[in-house]
């Protein structure tokens, strides 16, 4: 990522790229009647992401790669290639951001975007999805990005600095991934138990 950060400021050499045609503005700040374009792309990908996980095979080799990449190999699947499909796939989806957001800004830099990584990272375990892999789902995802755009529109409303943003979506974040893992830790403390009683 630093390396790209990197070439990003060299090819542009620290300045803004503007001057895109104005058709191009139609995809960051056009409408389809009441609706914007952004989020009419958002629920196509969506839509899309939530068909991959569901309704294909490869959908389901991606949880079963989360779970456990040794399980997966052991059932015939090929973790290398499953594992180059979801970067991929990620990659793509990232692409597609990016030109929305160049279409709505008007103006390419080279640190536009520098941070989300953390707010996606919030957003996704607020909305269920394990840090270690293998669970979670489209529609709880949504929920966990619509509460990171409340409380951030929130804290710009009370007018709060941008350090104490941070600070408050890291916290967010601690607090999301420790819960994630003492819900992990349940079963495991349970199943201990069950055989120490058994034993």
């Amino acid at each position: 990522m630093t390396i790209l950060e990197g070439l990003a400021y060299i090819i542009s050499g620290g300045i803004p790229i503007f001057g895109f045609p104005r058709a191009f503005s139609v995809i960051g700040q056009g409408y389809v009647g009441p609706v914007p374009v952004p989020v009419i792309i958002m629920i196509v990908i969506l839509a899309a992401g939530s068909f991959i996980l569901e309704k294909t095979y490869f959908g389901r080799y991606f949880y079963a790669v989360g779970c456990s990449e040794e399980a997966a190999h052991l059932s015939g699947i090929n973790v290398r290639r499953v594992k180059y499909l979801v970067y991929t796939l990620s990659g793509l989806f990232a692409g597609i951001a990016g030109i929305v957001m160049l279409s709505r800004t008007n103006s390419g830099q080279a640190l536009a975007g520098k941070g989300f990584e953390l707010d996606v990272l919030t957003a996704v375990v607020l909305g269920g999805v394990s840090v270690n892999g293998g669970q979670g789902k489209i529609n709880n995802v949504v929920a966990g990005v619509l509460i990171l755009g409340v409380l951030g529109n929130g804290l710009v409303l009370l007018n709060v600095s941008q350090y104490v943003q941070m600070v408050t979506k890291g916290s967010v974040l601690l607090l999301a991934v420790g819960f994630d893992c003492y819900q992990k830790s349940r079963p495991r403390e349970a199943a201990r138990a069950a055989a120490l009683a058994y034993d």
